[in-house]
């Protein structure tokens, strides 16, 4: 596979023989037209002012002297001649008169027009341009006025300024060559510190990254290189941390089913105890089955972009997701203090809305302390309504308010068992309501509680 490097100098290698191909082909260009038709035209100016001297009839040997002196006073060699086969005592190299005035030539000449030859003679190593104008009377062809020049070659008339141009042409592609390869190792050295830096990551090692020198696009491209490593990092570490979370978290429930379950078998459970440690093998295996429906539901929300929405009374629907939670809050003695508009009506997915309602208020009966409250109350606009869940818990510092949704995000670093949860409850709320096209939104104080604020969308007619 070619290499960018080896494209980029074929593509300049191109671009210089196209401009040395274009600078030939217009000086030849400017040659012609310029100074080649300049000529012709001079030579046809000069016939025809000598032209008009002519008086028509015989030609003069007067006319041919007058014709012979004009050329002392210029540098076009002018010769007027009787018969074209008289040109050859006049002009110092050999004319081929049949190709010189052939028919057509005649033709022309007869007709009052001027005829142009152009041709390379020997003798004087170079191309010769010549005129033929005619002397005509009566339909009669009585002699012609030829004029020739033998025209400079172009390399004659940059002759002076050739080692000039030579001269700045190779410096000029001297530059070139220096600006290409500074350009070059500008664009391909930074490119190749991010193939390095690709290939490092594509490795496992997630703290690799590239410095950023420029403001160009490669510079952008390196800040977007490294933006995707911090990015491909935040999670690797949030994966390390979620499955050392889940991995503490069945440790301790299988330990104890394990455990407990050997004892049984082997009869070392006093009769008195079994009931006690039924209990404790439930409730663990409670735990182990709450943290794997946990999983199953991050991983259905990631994929779940179907959204069944319709009419459910939200009053109702509080009143249904605090009876599920209601042995939780039995159990530390948490009463449920709820003013909630009864007309309110959610145009929502009622499956997906109460698994946010579950997940909220059991965050809140976990964080918050024996014999206190939670209140529920919602404020409806024309197009939503908010609903706040406010606890009496312990409440976290602002720090912490833009990262409890992430995934495997927990405020209080320690696996404790008392601590419990594995930090997917408010993310996977998070990505519920986000699939509603709702909000979700925390304030918390330390010491006072947390207030969570959920905003749904309402049925068209609930407001009205």
């Amino acid at each position: 596979m070619k290499k960018l490097s080896f494209k980029i100098w074929m593509l300049l290698l191109v671009f210089i023989a196209t401009t040395i191909v274009f600078l030939v082909v217009f000086t030849n260009f400017l040659y012609e037209e310029l100074y080649v038709q300049h000529t012709e035209n001079s030579m046809k100016e000069v016939a025809e002012n000598l032209h008009r001297t002519y008086d028509g009839g015989v030609v003069s040997d007067e006319f041919i002297k007058q014709t012979e002196e004009y050329n002392r006073f210029s540098n076009i060699e002018a010769f007027t001649v009787r018969n074209p086969r008289e040109l050859s005592a006049c002009v110092p190299f050999d004319i081929d008169y049949d190709s010189l005035i052939g028919a057509e030539e005649r033709a022309e000449l007869l007709a009052g027009n001027s005829v142009t030859k152009r041709g390379f003679e020997s003798r004087f190593d170079r191309e010769v341009v010549s005129v033929i104008y005619p002397l005509v009377d009566e339909n009669r062809l009585e002699g012609i006025i030829y004029l020739y020049v033998p025209l400079t070659k172009i390399t004659e008339m940059a002759s002076k300024d050739v080692v000039f141009l030579i001269g700045i042409v190779s410096l000029l592609l001297i530059g070139m060559a220096y600006i290409s390869l500074k350009s070059l190792q500008k664009v391909l050295t930074p490119l190749a510190r991010l193939k390095e830096a690709a290939l490092s990551m594509a490795g496992g090692n997630y703290t690799t990254r590239v410095n950023v020198e420029s403001q160009d696009e490669i510079g952008e491209l390196a800040q977007t290189f490294n933006q995707m490593a911090a990015s491909i990092q935040e999670e690797d570490e949030k994966k390390r941390d979620f499955l050392s979370i889940v991995s503490h978290e069945l440790r301790t429930p299988i330990s104890y089913i394990k455990g407990y379950g050997e004892a049984f078998e082997q009869k070392l459970i006093p009769e008195e105890k079994q009931e006690e440690i039924y209990k404790l093998i439930v409730r663990e295996a409670d735990r182990m089955q709450k943290l794997t429906n946990d999983l199953l539901t991050v991983a259905r929300a990631e994929n779940d972009e179907d959204v069944e929405t319709g009419p459910i009374v939200l009053a109702e629907a509080i009143r249904e997701v605090i009876h599920l939670v209601q042995s939780n809050a039995y159990e530390k003695e948490i009463s449920f203090i709820v003013t909630v508009d009864e007309d309110t009506i959610l145009n929502v997915d009622e499956p997906k809305t109460k698994q946010i309602l579950i997940n909220v208020l059991e965050n809140a009966i976990h964080y918050s302390p024996n014999r206190s409250s939670i209140s529920i109350s919602n404020k409806t606009t024309k197009k939503d309504t908010t609903i706040e869940i406010k606890d009496e818990g312990c409440g976290m510092e602002k720090e912490h308010l833009a990262h409890i949704t992430e995934r495997f995000y927990r405020v209080n670093k320690a696996r404790s068992r008392s601590d419990g949860g594995t930090g997917l409850g408010l993310s996977i709320a998070s990505q519920l309501v986000a699939i509603q096209k709702g909000k979700l939104e925390f304030t918390s104080e330390v010491g006072k509680g947390t207030t969570v604020y959920i905003t749904l969308p309402i049925w068209e007619d609930s407001f009205e």
